[in-house]
């Protein structure tokens, strides 16, 4: 992909709005046929009690929608980026709002103990971490050290971890 492409899509990955979007049908489909339909894998539920599960749901949900919150009260999307952001949830986790996303798969899952699901989920997690790697290589490359020094203090997923 060119480079004037990639500045056209103001540094995301070229597949990654349709690799979302594309994750996120996948996910709700088979997630939704195991719990309500096939329950090929939730097994763990008669195990687990519904308000433990329900818990996990409203924790990582709650945290999810915190990390949009903040992220987007920091970033317009569709404008360009002027400088490293390193407040709010951009302190903690470089990428908050794929890190969200797959926070509320994960509750998702374990509302309704479908293994299945979180299979499924393993297979985004590599590619949302792929784009975020192509993602923090444009940010690098836009602002050099400024932004090396964020990745040292800064997780991509997990604070000062991966």
């Amino acid at each position: 992909m060119s480079e004037t492409a990639l500045k056209d899509k103001n540094g995301e990955h070229p597949f990654g709005d349709a690799g979302q979007l594309i994750s996120l049908v996948i996910f709700l489909a088979v997630w939704a046929s195991d719990s309500f339909f096939l329950h090929w894998s939730t097994f763990l539920a008669r195990h687990i009690p519904l308000a433990i599960r329900l818990a996990i749901l409203a924790l990582t949900s709650l945290t999810a929608f915190l990390l949009f919150k903040s992220a987007s009260s920091l970033i317009h999307f569709g404008e360009q980026q002027e400088h490293v952001y390193q407040s709010g949830a951009f302190r903690y986790v470089r990428h908050p709002v794929y890190f969200g996303t797959l926070l509320f798969y994960f509750g998702m899952s374990m509302a309704t103990a479908s293994l299945i699901s979180l299979a499924v989920l393993a297979g985004i997690f590599f590619f949302y971490n792929s784009i975020a790697r192509f993602e923090e290589k444009l940010l690098e490359d836009r602002f050099g050290e400024a932004y090396k020094i964020y990745k040292k203090r800064t997780g991509r997923w997990v604070h000062n971890i991966v």
